[in-house]
């Protein structure tokens, strides 16, 4: 199983990983050394290859503030992940396959390096949709140019795969020829600390991803985000990441309670409404819990994940103002109003809980992933417990 780093790339896999361990089937993580970090790595078996040149990803991701929307996909699914990741671990990916001699291959879609070790030993592999399936199928068509020398027809080879989603066929039409869906399925572990004492007042979760935190603008979009927050009648987690100081961030509003992580399903459980940046695990957890949201895009995928969450009607989208190039570089205070104001809205409007229930209860309609799993097991022949995936 192979996964570049962020817990927004690695996530999507765990319900598949957890699947595959509850048939008994022996398993292999494959990621960048950082990739360590993510909870759900823990306890694994984990095989950690390189990272990308730190000095190039620094250089791309200064570009990324001031790119457009078009700028930043090419930079994002061509040069990082694309050129930069797929050259650093594979490697890595070559000798796993090798000297594991895997029944299958599973990654999310931007773990090239998996796909092209497994496309060469004939390994059966599969990829699992970490956004939209519009949004996967255009970053293989951007990273095609810089995969072409590993594999000529690795293009068509990533198309044919089969791919898995969580996403309901009424918000995510999918270009892939083999679309298998299945049911997201995260259960709490257990209540939130009392971080607020008495306080019973809605519980608003605010998200921006494991990334933001780590860039330079990280901190003016938290500082937004806590002025919107702030004197509101409402109990308030941020989290931002473990690439991010909390201390960073300067005076917090007494109704705020910031942590660097916090168990995604723990929170959903408990909270009324979400605000996020738009990513699809946190948009689409947030759906299946039932909660409206908040989008505010910044970047990659998160437009169009804030557009159909407002299309269904289960939340609202503050869009950059007119002119804007990139929000991710323009998002400040002066916009906590704009904020404030959607937040009020999601909260004191019943109908947009009641379309994300709706869209919750299609999800819970999906198969579950314990049956996809046996499915794929069954076709590609390893159905039985004679034959488990795994190493030979």
């Amino acid at each position: 199983m192979g996964s570049t780093a962020g817990a927004g790339h690695f996530g999507p896999l765990v319900p598949i990983l957890d699947a595959l361990e509850r048939r008994g089937d022996d398993v292999l993580v494959v990621g960048p050394p950082s990739l360590q970090a993510v909870p759900a790595v823990a306890g694994r078996q984990f095989w950690a290859g390189e990272e990308p040149p730190a000095d190039e990803l620094a250089a791309i991701w200064d570009r990324f503030p001031d790119a457009s929307p078009k700028e930043a996909a090419v930079l994002a699914d061509r040069e990082v992940f694309g050129r930069l990741c797929t050259a650093a671990m594979l490697p890595t990916t070559e000798r796993a396959c090798d000297e594991w001699r895997p029944h299958l291959v599973v990654r999310e879609t931007c773990a090239y390096a998996v796909a092209i070790s497994a496309d060469r030993r004939s390994v059966p592999h599969v990829q699992v949709a970490i956004s939209l399936a519009a949004i996967d199928a255009g970053g293989i068509g951007l990273a095609s140019p810089v995969l072409q020398p590993y594999a000529e027809r690795i293009a068509q080879q990533l198309f044919a795969s089969a791919y898995l989603t969580r996403f309901l066929p009424s918000l995510d039409p999918s270009p892939f020829a083999s679309t298998r869906r299945f049911r997201e399925v995260s259960a709490a572990s257990g209540p939130l600390p009392d971080w607020w004492g008495t306080s019973r007042a809605p519980l608003v979760y605010v998200s921006f991803g494991s990334l933001v935190g780590g860039l330079p603008v990280g901190v003016r979009v938290y500082r937004a985000a806590l002025e919107a927050v702030r004197d509101l009648p409402v109990r308030v987690l941020l989290t931002v990441g473990r690439a991010a100081d909390p201390a960073g961030l300067g005076p917090v509003p007494p109704n705020v309670h910031v942590e660097q992580w916090v168990p995604q399903a723990d929170v959903f459980a408990e909270a009324d409404a979400v605000l996020c940046h738009g990513g699809s695990g946190t948009t689409y957890g947030a759906l299946a819990a039932g909660l409206p949201l908040v989008v505010v895009p910044l970047f990659a995928d998160q437009p169009a994940n804030g557009r159909l969450v407002a299309g269904a009607g289960a939340g609202l989208v503050v869009e950059p103002a007119p002119g804007w190039t990139s929000a991710m570089d323009r998002i400040s205070e002066d916009d906590a109003p704009r904020l404030r104001a959607a937040i009020e809205a999601v909260l004191g409007d019943p109908g947009y809980e009641e379309a994300a229930r709706r869209l919750a209860a299609e999800m819970a309609a999906q198969p579950s992933v314990d049956e996809l799993v046996e499915t794929i097991a069954t076709e590609l022949g390893a159905g039985c417990d004679e034959h488990p995936f795994g190493s030979d």
